[in-house]
């Protein structure tokens, strides 16, 4: 089976990348570089016309938003539980996950760029406000369903690590995860995995690559 992640760093992408790890499956990362446009180029569109990552691509097949690519890979490796084995449960991470995809994601790139959604001059600071406080209503949600449970369910899955980029990516924000006890021990308790050591230091290497070019 030929498998290709197409992935750039700092991104959600780096939630696939992780469960492909947990899971042992053998795939090449092909890192794009967002600053330079790549994702925009005639040949990425044709694998993905929506110009986002990640995106798998199994066998010349491409596969886009990582709560698909998150029931490939558990279709693809079931005895890895990547979702939970009963019925009921899966669709409840798949709630959560379409959450962090639909409630705290969109939250999260406005405050990376907010003139993506408000083009008048000189809003851009009320824009991350309000995004500040929607994120952080979400994080005090979170906090309660996880309450003192080392996971989101009976074992890490994959709500666990796309709720880590989550974390990750309000920690980059300077969104404090303290205050929230349960959200930040979670978040401790992911970073401390060996797939997502291995893929700090592959962002690493990326990101010193990218800087080279």
């Amino acid at each position: 089976m030929n498998i290709k992640l197409y992935y750039a760093p700092t991104t959600c992408a780096l939630v696939s990348w992780i469960l492909l790890t947990e899971v042992e499956e053998a795939f090449n990362t092909i890192p794009i570089n967002l600053k330079k446009n790549e994702h925009k180029t005639l040949d990425y569109l044709k694998i993905n016309p929506r110009h986002k990552v990640p995106t798998l691509v199994v066998n010349g097949e491409a596969l886009s938003e990582n709560i698909a690519i998150n029931q490939w890979i558990n279709r693809a490796h079931p005895n890895a539980r990547i979702l939970p084995s009963d019925p009921w449960d899966e669709l409840q991470a798949i709630s959560m996950l379409s959450w962090f995809s639909s409630g705290i994601h969109p939250h999260l790139t406005r405050i990376h760029n907010p003139s993506m959604v408000n083009s008048i001059p000189n809003s851009g600071a009320d824009v991350i406000k309000c995004a500040v406080i929607a994120i952080e209503e979400c994080l005090y949600i979170a906090s309660n369903i996880l309450s003192d449970k080392p996971y989101f369910f009976s074992n890490f899955s994959a709500v666990d690590a796309h709720f880590f980029w989550c974390c990750r990516r309000a920690l980059q924000f300077d969104i404090e995860l303290q205050t929230y006890a349960n959200v930040f021990l979670h978040y401790e308790r992911i970073l401390a995995r060996e797939s997502v050591q291995k893929l700090i230091a592959f962002e690493k290497a990326v990101i010193s690559r990218f800087a080279d070019d």
